[in-house]
């Protein structure tokens, strides 16, 4: 028969007390030597950093299909209703520089001085608007402009030129079209040409509201 004094097995030590098994853990080597059970604080704290990552990880995902909708949004409001567009070439100077951002308005109802925005041959013009349908469009040698008979003031242009002109006036502006001329007289082809002639109801883009850039510059078109 076994003596009881002491029984061992690999991992603990038992000892027999007024009849009872007494179990005592044992110092076990090896790589697992240094094992312990993680304290309730501990498993707290973990428990709050997987939680803090998978919000972390919700907040990250709302916000990056937050930002996707606001750019859908947004380009389709630019698309459709707010175009923006960058100005190439110099013919609205000083008014308009070459690089200049500026956005559009979708609008049916254009006035006198307006800057606008058209198409033509697949490239998109910005001239300002000198005629509305049914005006008599006049221009004299020295580039005086006249609508229905009356010089008009134009503070906008640096020099008077009839520039690139070769259609016959007076002009009377057929219904649903427009007169339009660029702000460098000299250089511009629009409207006086009949290269461009008239600009129509149906190849209007919208009128310039605001330029945009450079930001020192931004402000209301008026």
């Amino acid at each position: 028969m076994q003596n009881n004094e002491e029984i061992k097995d690999i991992r603990a030590t038992e000892e027999v007390v007024d009849g009872k098994i007494i179990v005592e853990p044992e110092e076990i080597e090896g790589e697992n030597a240094d094992f312990s059970f993680p304290t309730e604080a501990a498993l707290e704290a973990e428990i709050k950093r997987e939680a803090y990552k998978r919000r972390y990880k919700r907040i990250i995902k709302s916000t990056v299909y937050g930002l996707i909708v606001v750019a859908a949004v947004a380009v389709l409001i630019a698309t459709l209703v707010f175009p923006v567009m960058q100005i190439a070439g110099t013919s609205m100077e000083p008014t308009l520089e070459e690089g200049d951002i500026v956005v559009l308005v979708k609008s049916s109802k254009l006035e006198r001085g307006d800057l606008c925005a058209f198409s033509y041959s697949n490239k998109i013009l910005i001239k300002r608007v000198i005629g509305l349908p049914g005006d008599k469009i006049s221009i004299d040698a020295e580039g005086n402009v006249y609508v229905n008979d009356k010089l008009i003031d134009e503070p906008y242009i640096t020099e008077k030129a009839l520039g690139e002109c070769d259609v016959e006036f007076p002009l009377h502006v057929p219904e649903n079209q427009y007169f339009m001329m660029g702000d460098q007289r000299e250089t511009s082809i629009d409207s006086r040409s009949t290269v461009i002639g008239c600009v129509t109801d149906d190849q209007l883009v919208g009128r310039l509201m605001l330029k945009i850039w450079p930001l020192s510059q931004m402000e209301i078109i008026d």
